[in-house]
């Protein structure tokens, strides 16, 4: 299975799935609104107005898996986003990332390894994995790299379409 064509759901609880982005550059994001990270939607929403019209999208997908830092209902996160950081790019329903519950897209997600050679869970709020335009991982972050930082934006413009 392709990851495009893995079942989501959007923050309102609308059906989606990574096809909708077919042919953009994605940069797939736990978020959290509590975490010490969460200033990490500013860079986040930078990128996103950069690169928006080359074809290129953040993904936020909420998560409550680590110390309880996403608590809120769809509706207090997606008011949070927009509110506090300006939030324009899309976010998906709160998701499992790791364990038993662990979303597909997580299962697939959390197969790449990152630059130090180290695959498996998600370690923290903020992990960033970048999905070039034909659905591939190509490239996974840990929580602490900045959105900004230059192996986050190299990589995000080797993969834009043409």
């Amino acid at each position: 299975m392709s990851l495009h064509d893995i079942p989501l759901r959007t923050l309102s609880g609308e059906p989606t799935s990574l096809g909708a982005y077919r042919g953009k550059v994605l940069l797939i994001v736990n978020v959290a609104s509590r975490c010490g990270l969460t200033p990490q939607y500013e860079g986040l929403e930078r990128l996103q107005k950069k690169y928006a019209d080359r074809g290129f999208t953040v993904l936020g997908v909420p998560c409550n898996q680590f110390m309880g830092q996403e608590p809120g209902t769809p509706e207090e996160i997606g008011a949070f986003c927009s509110a506090t950081y300006g939030v324009t790019f899309p976010l998906l329903e709160k998701t499992e990332v790791n364990g038993d519950g662990r979303h597909p897209l997580y299962t697939e997600l959390t197969r790449l390894a990152d630059a130090g050679g180290q695959a498996g869970d998600v370690q923290w709020n903020f992990e960033k994995f970048l999905v070039a335009p034909d659905g591939t991982p190509v490239a996974r972050f840990r929580p602490r790299t900045e959105p900004e930082a230059e192996e986050i934006t190299s990589a995000i413009e080797a993969h834009l379409p043409a």
